[in-house]
């Protein structure tokens, strides 16, 4: 019997072991399960599977029943591994034990496979990451890199989407790599819908730093969220470092320390960051020119949207909103 029951839906299969992490069990299931289209239909169905259906153990006092086993690893479109916190020996020497081995080579060729956090150990024992960039949590990655030395691990970034093998960081990274998903597989406008539904940042590059030094500042210290919400809403306009610090009421070396302190990359980068956004949403969302789009999101110049937008998505604005376009339609 299948377990998937919703043709037309991307269908996605958890792969669960004992130890498991709730929390992580849940990401998938509240930012991909939530992502709808226009008409409130669900746009992923995500069961839950193991290698044997029945209770999983988890890591706090409770267990979860899984009614789906391995075979829907061979339905899904992709497959996600969250951690897993109970001694596990053959992953632990860099192996796969039989049954996990089995279970794994039921995924098609082709299938996108993602995990989170630890979770990125069984892809690399399964042989999924070699040759490829992966990160795992930041306490994890010696120990990825000493056991797997085929992986190239980024122990400094939130994800990494390398073609159709996706990794994660530590547990909150998780939700940054299902909202790349969504946004790889229904534009942004989805992933800024159940972004909002569920009170998370709608977008963190995957390049942003997993550990910063003083992510919560210490109490009376001022912090750069005002300047960062006032740069929201004045995109379309050249910004100065000089005027976003006079909104803290900082000088300029205080508020460049303070912002890489708590954002994790500079206040230029940042701002590049926020404008390529703004251009994708005007170009999924509307039928402004690629000049007009431009202006809005600050870049000045068509030139200049090209630039960046082929930095940072490998794609030109005309080709992405050809490409997401496509896709809108077909999900509605």
């Amino acid at each position: 019997m299948s377990a998937f029951r919703h043709p037309g839906r991307h269908r996605v299969a958890v792969l669960v072991r004992h130890g498991l992490l709730p929390i992580e069990l849940g990401i998938p299931h509240r930012i991909l399960g939530w992502s709808w289209n226009d008409r409130g239909e669900p746009l992923y169905e995500v069961v839950t599977c193991a290698v044997t259906p029945g209770p999983v153990r988890t890591d706090a006092d409770f267990t979860v029943d899984v009614a789906h086993g391995p075979e829907a690893l061979a339905e899904a479109d992709t497959v996600i591994v969250p951690a897993a916190h109970e001694p596990d020996e053959p992953v632990a020497e860099g192996r796969l034990g039989a049954p996990l081995a089995d279970a794994i080579a039921r995924i098609r060729p082709g299938t996108r496979v993602a995990s989170i956090c630890t979770g990125a150990f069984v892809l690399a024992a399964a042989g999924l990451l070699n040759g490829r960039r992966a990160t795992t949590h930041w306490a994890s990655c010696d120990r990825l890199r000493t056991l797997f030395p085929q992986v190239k691990v980024d122990p400094d970034v939130l994800y990494v989407a390398d073609e159709d093998v996706l990794t994660s960081a530590g547990v909150a990274s998780g939700i940054d790599l299902c909202l790349h998903m969504v946004r790889d597989d229904f534009g942004t406008g989805v992933a800024n819908s159940v972004a909002r539904r569920t009170v998370v940042p709608p977008h963190r590059e995957g390049g942003q730093a997993q550990f910063i030094e003083r992510p919560v500042p210490e109490p009376g210290l001022h912090t750069t969220g005002t300047a960062r919400g006032w740069a929201l809403r004045h995109l379309d306009r050249p910004l100065t470092l000089r005027e976003l610090a006079a909104k803290e009421a900082m000088s300029i070396r205080t508020f460049t320390r303070r912002f890489r302190e708590e954002v994790g990359m500079s206040p230029q980068q940042w701002l590049t960051q926020q404008r390529v956004e703004r251009a994708r949403h005007l170009l999924e969302s509307s039928d402004l020119s690629v000049e007009r789009i431009a202006a809005d999101a600050g870049f000045g110049s068509p030139s200049s949207l090209r630039l960046h937008f082929q930095s940072a998505l490998g794609i030109s604005p005309s080709s992405y909103r050809r490409t997401f376009r496509f896709r809108t339609d077909a999900a509605a």
